[in-house]
């Protein structure tokens, strides 16, 4: 096996960890967020569903490269999927400003505290640096523009997990209920640049690892 093969095979074994993460990720974070009313978390975790997408495409072009096969259709895919992911994102960012709006508003029930949603999300804050620094590692050794734009979505769903806990952590101990609908608020325009960035087929966002 030579040095690109082993790269291609590093590369690949990146985005399984990611699908894997993220849909562990997404289910913890979907069902505690319903139980305690947080739409933080509940936005958190669809955005965990949404970026596993990613994950998935990056991880079918390296199949193909590792069979020997033309990786022009997975460009096409890897195109059109990133333009889906954008789209379903601007959806979430929509959802994320209503309910949040709304709840502020008085509408709707105050979010209980979540001990599970605290953890989750700081394993993930832990985990999504290292996981993102490896991808971009293997994507300047290959010239990989894909992996490249995976591992600055994956710097992205680091600075969600950041902002999610600061309103989780803001409730949890002085009951500020009103923290958690903010910290949704401040996910918006991250999610929506990250949106139209998949849209455009852009390589990257502008959040620094």
């Amino acid at each position: 096996m030579n040095d690109r093969s082993k790269l291609v095979r590093r590369g690949f074994n990146l985005s399984v960890i990611t699908v894997v993460w993220n849909i562990i990720e997404g289910v913890i974070a979907v069902i505690f967020g319903f139980a305690s009313g947080s739409v933080a978390l509940l936005g958190f975790g669809i955005d965990s569903f949404i970026e596993s997408s990613s994950g998935i495409v990056v991880g079918w072009r390296f199949s193909y490269e590792m069979s020997g096969r033309s990786r022009e259709k997975t460009e096409k895919a890897e195109l059109w999927a990133s333009r889906i992911a954008g789209f379903l994102l601007l959806v979430l960012a929509l959802y994320l400003l209503t309910d949040s709006c709304r709840r502020l508003l008085g509408y709707g029930r105050e979010p209980d505290p979540s001990r599970m949603g605290i953890a989750l999300t700081i394993v993930s804050l832990i985990l999504m640096p290292v996981l993102a620094k490896a991808k971009l590692k293997v994507s300047g050794q290959l010239g990989s523009r894909a992996l490249r734009a995976d591992a600055y979505e994956t710097i992205c769903c680091a600075w969600l997990s950041l902002t999610t806990l600061a309103g989780l952590i803001l409730n949890a101990v002085f009951g500020w209920w009103w923290a958690d609908p903010v910290a949704a608020l401040v996910l918006v325009p991250l999610i929506v640049r990250e949106g139209i960035e998949g849209i455009r087929g852009d390589d990257d966002c502008d959040c620094k690892p």
